[in-house]
């Protein structure tokens, strides 16, 4: 397969596709005109490599699942590691996010939204440290 059929069948985009090459993350075969030749096993990684990266894991994580899914050997204790700490992260930043929720609709709350240039939005953006 050429990359644009890589690309069809995996969802991905051709950049993403040469961007995960250029990192290491697929090898594709090269033809003596130098385009690239995909392999099923290729197509396979890159799915797996665009759900992964769907469901937030970074570069680094796809590097370790990816090694992991491709040893026959693993532990899925391995692999639920991973994801566990993947999903902590993910916990914490839904944390930061209810936060700046809780702060943002209590300053909308307070901002009488009128004619006058008092704000309390403005006046809580200009505060140092926040």
């Amino acid at each position: 397969m050429n990359i644009g059929d890589v690309a069809r069948a995996s969802g991905l985009p051709a950049k993403t596709i040469r961007y995960y090459e250029e990192i290491g993350l697929v090898t594709p075969r090269r033809g003596a005109n130098g385009y690239r030749s995909f392999r099923d096993s290729d197509l396979h990684k890159l799915t797996f490599l665009g759900r992964a990266r769907a469901l937030g894991f970074s570069i680094e994580d796809c590097r370790t699942l990816l090694a992991l899914y491709e040893d026959d050997h693993r532990e899925s204790a391995q692999v639920k590691q991973v994801a566990e700490d993947h999903l902590a992260r993910i916990d914490d930043k839904i944390a930061q996010l209810q936060g700046m929720r809780a702060t943002l609709a209590r300053l909308v709350e307070a901002c009488s939204g009128d004619h006058r240039p008092d704000c309390p939005i403005i006046e809580d953006l200009g505060q140092p440290g926040r």
